[in-house]
């Protein structure tokens, strides 16, 4: 037994190393948004901006303003009303009155075999007629610069679909504590900055920021080949990757923010929706990625004083690797690095958030979102790849 658990802690700690030199090389590749100079050519092409809106009320004037406000010379805004039932659509209604670039679709019923924000997405590209289509979500600030600034990235390198990281605002230790673990394990486990090597099968896809070329988006089918996927964002730069397409990701800490949950029980039930299906709604990887979690990032801080000689050793190298990867990842996303000390209760959260999602999705049968039932075998469905994509 004492062997098998050195065994686990040198395995742990050679990832970790192998993780702080990775993120350590990703900080000098990955541009920063506020660092690229805006578009400032004869002929730029045209942006679509798509959001989709449900039951917004609370932030969807101030984000809505942000994004009618940009500097870029030729886009158009197109928000899509999903069966909302408080004041978003009169809200909508006010400001398309005011606001000429400001085209709003309502959407009444739900067709099916759809889940409503792929939908709503999917319906607002169809009348998009921009070069390049920028998804975004309803509560999503935007520095006057930003549209411009992703342009002049996209062009300049070639690039089909860029996605752009923001600034998270929550309120309080626990809510942020869980936010600097869930960042940490995103980039440990995505690696987001490989995505733009065509050799790696790793991708992304962030829904507060996906900029996409129309064209390149119709080819691979749209959000249509990911109907019924809650986790569309990702599942968008999955497609577009498999099919050849050119990828990137820049941070936008600095230019975008968004104001994520207001308390720990909206954050629970707003990831559950999300967290089995990006373990491909599988029970074994469900399981085996909380054990995993729990064996290496939880148990070394308790093995550092329950255990001795060269276990309680590795542990503790362990547990300072933890540390610095934390500070380190906290600090670009504006999280004060002393939340690092409550790494092991925020991944226990993250666990339980996991392991929760999976029971209630199987226990339904499907999940529940925004009072609409979608079942699990439609969930499950595997989408078919068009062939499109350049070279095939």
């Amino acid at each position: 037994m004492q062997a098998l658990l050195l065994l686990s802690a040198a395995c742990t700690l050679l990832f970790y190393l192998y993780t702080a030199v990775e993120m350590a090389r990703a900080s000098r590749t990955i541009s920063n948004l506020e660092d690229i100079p805006p578009f400032t050519g004869a002929n730029p092409p045209k942006v679509s901006v798509v959001v989709a809106a449900c039951n917004e009320q609370r932030g969807i004037e101030q984000a809505l303003n942000s994004v009618l406000h940009q500097d870029y010379p030729d886009y158009e805004v197109i928000v899509v009303n999903d069966r909302s039932t408080d004041r978003t659509g009169e809200i909508l209604h006010r400001m398309s009155r005011t606001n000429p670039r400001l085209q709003l679709i309502t959407i009444q019923q739900l067709p099916p075999a759809w889940l409503g924000k792929n939908h709503a997405l999917h319906q607002g590209a169809a009348r998009a007629s921009g070069e390049f289509l920028i998804f975004t979500d309803a509560d999503i600030v935007m520095h006057p610069s930003v549209v411009s600034r992703a342009v002049r990235y996209v062009l300049d390198h070639g690039t089909d679909h860029l996605a752009i990281p923001p600034r998270v605002v929550m309120e309080g230790v626990l809510l942020n504590a869980f936010l600097g673990a869930f960042a940490l394990v995103f980039n440990m486990y995505v690696q987001p900055w490989k995505a733009r090597n065509p050799k790696s099968t790793q991708h992304v896809g962030i829904g507060t920021f996906n900029m996409v070329r129309t064209a390149v988006y119709r080819a691979v089918g749209g959000h249509q080949r990911i109907a019924m996927r809650p986790d569309d964002d990702m599942k968008l730069g999955k497609l577009l990757k498999a099919e050849g397409y050119k990828q990137d990701m820049v941070v936008g800490t600095t230019l975008i923010s968004v104001e994520w949950y207001e308390s720990f029980g909206q954050m629970v039930q707003g990831l559950m929706k999300n967290m089995f299906a990006g373990v491909e709604y599988s029970v074994v990887l469900a399981i085996g990625g909380a054990a995993a979690q729990i064996l290496t990032g939880v148990w070394p801080f308790a093995a550092v004083f329950l255990t001795h000689g060269w276990l309680q050793i590795l542990n503790a190298l362990i547990v300072a690797m933890l540390l610095l990867l934390y500070s380190a990842n906290a600090g670009r996303a504006g999280i004060s690095r002393l939340y690092a000390l409550t790494y092991p209760l925020a991944l226990l959260t993250f666990c339980y958030i996991l392991l929760r999602s999976m029971t209630v999705t199987l226990w339904n049968g499907g999940i529940n979102w925004r009072g609409t039932h979608y079942p699990l075998s439609q969930l499950r469905a595997k989408p078919p790849m068009s062939g499109q994509g350049p070279g095939r």
